[in-house]
């Protein structure tokens, strides 16, 4: 068990670096009101060390956290509050050392001699937890003030009826609870950099069931369905960024889609009509959204 857990971790951050990933960079400039992080912090605000600096920031950025500090299950209920149903801890260790002794069989002197052992444990973000004293989710300083909002996108997505979370350094749509869910408005460079990555994940929001209703046949994450969503995704975000009046920014995340999308237009040559005509559809029924809202209004 020692040698598996030391294995576990080398084998994360190898796979991190075959990713492309650097876990000590972080997305989206997200900062917590703790001031700019540069270690994850314990629930006493007393910074993490070492393999678990780099553990927990690994953490953070695949699972979209902005908030840097960390505590266990049992520190959480004694601060009375709650870790979500279903949330999933970030595994931590510590060394520590067993004193054996042992009894020398030709002089019968008894000796004692250490032997180092990792112990992991499991920690949770505060923005898995319910409950916590306000100062735990200390809003990050603020990017973009509120007067660069733009009026007529507010209430256009507002009136989509879509829920619309915040919180994070994540921009994506979960089709199985239904929601999108967008980093704090604050901690994009500028108020059209929220927009354009709102409208990108608002048009995956129709896809769902209930909705439009699109699948594309996809089976994992990465395959030629999820490249097609992805294009329909990214076209209707131009669309409606040309219908409400503001630039469409390029997202550095979506670089990778590029090579897919390549292979999906190599091989059907009707493609990026279909994927048209799908965002096409989607910008249509976001913006019915808005006269049935004016209509009950």
């Amino acid at each position: 068990m020692k040698a598996d857990l030391y294995q576990k971790i080398t084998d994360q951050i190898v796979a991190e670096f075959e990713k492309g990933v650097r876990p000590w960079c972080k997305p989206w400039n997200a900062e917590h009101s703790a001031g700019r992080i540069t270690r994850p912090l314990r629930a006493n605000g007393i910074p993490y060390k070492g393999i678990n600096v780099l553990m927990l920031w690994s953490a953070a950025i695949e699972k979209g956290y902005a908030a840097p500090i960390w505590m266990t299950y049992k520190q959480a209920n004694e601060l009375k509050a709650q870790v979500r149903k279903g949330e999933h801890g970030s595994l931590v260790v510590y060394a520590d050392r067993i004193i054996r002794t042992a009894t020398d069989a030709a002089s019968g002197e008894e000796t004692e001699h250490a032997i180092p052992f990792l112990k992991g444990y499991s920690v949770f973000n505060v923005e898995q937890i319910d409950g916590l004293p306000e100062h735990f989710y200390a809003r990050p300083a603020r990017r973009v003030d509120a007067i660069e909002r733009i009026e007529g996108a507010e209430g256009f997505f507002a009136s989509t009826g879509a829920t619309i979370r915040h919180g994070g350094t994540m921009a994506y749509y979960n089709v199985s609870q239904d929601f999108v869910q967008m980093p704090p408005f604050e901690s994009f460079r500028h108020a059209e950099s929220y927009y354009a990555t709102l409208a990108h994940e608002t048009t995956h929001w129709t896809l769902h069931p209930s909705r439009l209703d699109r699948d594309f046949g996809r089976k994992r994450f990465g395959d030629e369905g999820y490249a097609m969503e992805e294009l329909v995704a990214e076209l209707g975000a131009a669309f409606l960024s040309a219908d409400l009046g503001f630039t469409l920014e390029v997202r550095d995340d979506h670089a990778a889609y590029i090579g897919s999308w390549i292979n999906v237009l190599k091989n059907d040559k009707r493609a990026i009509f279909t994927a048209s005509s799908h965002a096409q559809r989607a910008a249509d029924f976001l913006h019915t959204l808005q006269k049935e809202e004016s209509a009950a209004a």
